[in-house]
Formats: structure tokens, sequence, C-alpha cells
């Protein structure tokens, strides 16, 4: 099995809200810096995404990816991916619990796997930058209130 890298923070808003956010896929060009742009090509009967395309640029790594998406419950989505011209293999989550005081602690588990050869120190060291990168452009944007 594929090691993973995860990282948690907490969020100053109800998990809702949050996931209202990481939910907003057209949005995502506005906060999270490596999305250039997304499309939403299926949705389930709920209207949530189950696939989506997305455009990335990752300054040395540029990428037009699709990925599929499971929505469990209101507070978890995962993801892996159908197709990549750079990816073998991206596989993540959210999963979102509410702290009380109406915060919620967002963790965010990922396992990337490039068609490159890369050594997997390099690997882990990646997946934690578009973690935290990930983690904080969506603290600040739940926390900005922006829509």
């Amino acid at each position: 099995m594929a090691e993973h890298t995860s990282s948690s923070i907490t969020i100053e808003a109800a998990p809702a809200d949050v996931m209202a956010v990481i939910a907003d896929f057209a949005r995502y060009p506005d906060w999270t810096g490596e999305v250039k742009q997304a499309e939403v090509l299926a949705t389930d009967a709920a209207g949530r995404a189950e696939q989506v395309r997305l455009v990335m640029d990752a300054g040395a790594i540029k990428d037009d990816q699709v990925l599929g998406y499971t929505w469990t419950g209101e507070n978890e989505v995962s993801w892996t991916l159908v197709k990549s011209q750079m990816l073998r293999q991206l596989d993540g989550s959210y999963l979102l619990k509410a702290t009380g005081a109406g915060s919620t602690e967002v963790t965010y588990v990922l396992t990337v796997d490039v068609k490159i050869p890369m050594l997997g120190m390099i690997k882990r060291k990646a997946e934690k930058v578009i973690i935290d990168r990930a983690l904080a452009g969506l603290k600040k944007r739940v926390e900005s209130g922006a829509k």
C-alpha cells in the first residue's frame, strides 16, 4: 500500500460552512493557488460533484486531471484519480469534525504518485507542501466569509 501524508487545521466555522467551500469547485482558482481551472463534469443525485476536471500549475508540475469524488455523509469527501498527464495516483480526502464553539478540525490526507521517477522522501515533502497550502487557503477562504 502506498504511503500517504496527512495534516490537520482548525477553522473557525461550522463543518457545513467548511464543506460548502470544499464543494464549490468553480471557486478553487480563487483560493487554492495551484488550481487554475475547475470544471464539474458529473454530479450525483444530490447535486454534488462526482467528477471534476482540474487544470493545475504547481511550478515544475503542470497537469490537466480528472478526479472522481465520493461524499460520505455531510463531513467527509474523498477523491481518486480518473485521468492525468503527470500522475499515476492521486487519492485524498477531507474529514471534518466539529470541535465545539463553532470551529471545525479539518484533516486532509493525500497520496500522490507521479509518472516520472521521484524519491519517496521528495514525494512526501511535495505532498506536505500541497496539503499545508490547501489547508491554509481553505482556512483563509472560509474564515473570510467569501462566497
